[in-house]
């Protein structure tokens, strides 16, 4: 059972979105230590006594949203205990390429042992392929690369599963009503596979065949969902987000554009479920609001006070935990123990996800609100 303290939380979407913002605030102020001249990078030492340190990059997508905040502390906390030293790094928004890219290409240059990535795209392939070839060691956290093979070993979400989940659960409470679904993604313009398998996952578990899973935007754009009671559903828009509460903003006001009488709104992540809480409540428009992350702030505050029916509850914390050990040993042995082994029928090994709601759907496995505090983003 994870342990993380509960995180004060407040009963309106403001009071979430403030404590997001306090949280990414100060947690970003914390790093520190000796820079690389990387964009978005710093320095943190290891602790563990003396004796040389190995020397690891995390690279994640961003740094600033909380869940990738929650990582990159507990990748810090995993290296200081490991006596690893950790320097983190981030793309300036999600899907920066290039920053991810540089951030790799320092590390070789610096000569570490390792790098713990969430790839802001499969456009990052070429660099960790390089920096295999100059002899590291490459796991990738959260989002598993297009091939698999790319990297060692992957240590995510089944994020198929997290999107299912909504989508089963989405499709219980309408109780047989009509969806007219708005689809707030990643992108539009770069291929993820966390942004596909949450897409095709969510519709899946409402009952829409998404033809292929590895696309979003192929199903057909209505017809009849088989989940719960069953019914019928008219998808009204794909949108990108960019994974940001403004941007999420921005796409929900699209999709507003279009109608009206949307009451299903599937978010990529939290942040921007917050962005299109706000352009519904400013429109006039009541609709459920699924996501998946499940982070204490946003995500839970946003459950709790009703803003968001159910989301995926995922858990950066252990990712980070379970990926610094497992460089740490391989790094240690030269290889020679081998790599990870893989979940059964999976591509990368499992870190876990849970559905929270407060208003379960009976036949839908879920956990509360409550419940989801004591775990949220899921530290030892």
């Amino acid at each position: 059972m994870f342990t993380l303290p509960s995180i004060t939380r407040g009963s309106r979407l403001a009071a979430g979105v403030a404590l997001a913002a306090a949280a990414a605030l100060a947690l970003s102020a914390c790093g520190g230590g000796s820079g690389t001249g990387t964009p978005g990078a710093s320095g943190s030492g290891g602790g563990g006594g003396g004796g040389e340190k190995i020397a690891v990059t995390l690279i994640t997508k961003t740094s600033t949203n909380p869940f990738f905040i929650a990582m990159q502390e507990g990748a810090k906390k995993a290296g200081a205990d490991n006596g690893v030293t950790i320097t983190t790094a981030a793309g300036k928004a999600d899907g920066d390429e290039t920053t991810q890219i540089a951030a790799i290409e320092a590390a070789v240059a610096r000569g570490d042992k390792g790098i713990l990535i969430t790839p802001a795209t499969d456009g990052v392939n070429p660099a960790i392929e390089a920096a295999r070839s100059a002899g590291l060691f490459v796991i990738a956290l959260d989002t598993p690369p297009n091939p698999p093979s790319t990297v060692d070993i992957t240590f995510a979400t089944d994020n198929f599963k997290a999107g299912e989940l909504i989508g089963k659960w989405t499709a219980g409470t309408l109780a047989g009503k009509k969806a007219n679904i708005a689809l707030l993604d990643l992108f539009n313009d770069k291929v993820a596979s966390v942004d596909y398998n949450r897409d095709q996952g969510f519709l899946t578990g409402m009952g829409i065949d998404v033809k292929d899973k590895n696309k979003n935007g192929d199903e057909a754009p209505s017809g009849k969902y088989t989940g719960g009671n069953g019914g019928d559903y008219t998808i009204v828009c794909h949108e990108p987000t960019q994974g940001a509460q403004d941007t999420g903003k921005t796409a929900m006001e699209n999709c507003l554009s279009k109608s009206k009488d949307i009451n299903v709104v599937y978010t990529i992540n939290e942040p921007s479920a917050a962005g299109a809480a706000e352009a519904l409540q400013a429109g006039g428009v009541k609709a459920t609001i699924v996501s998946v992350d499940g982070g204490c702030t946003p995500g839970i505050v946003l459950v709790k006070d009703g803003t968001v029916g159910a989301t995926s509850q995922q858990y950066p914390v252990k990712m980070a935990e379970i990926g610094m050990e497992a460089i740490k040993k391989m790094i240690d042995t030269n290889g020679a123990e081998g790599k990870p082994q893989n979940s059964p029928g999976l591509d990368f090994q499992d870190a876990g996800v849970a559905l929270v709601t407060d208003k379960p759907v009976e036949g839908v496995e879920s956990i509360t609100s409550a419940e989801a505090e004591k775990v949220c983003w899921g530290g030892n």
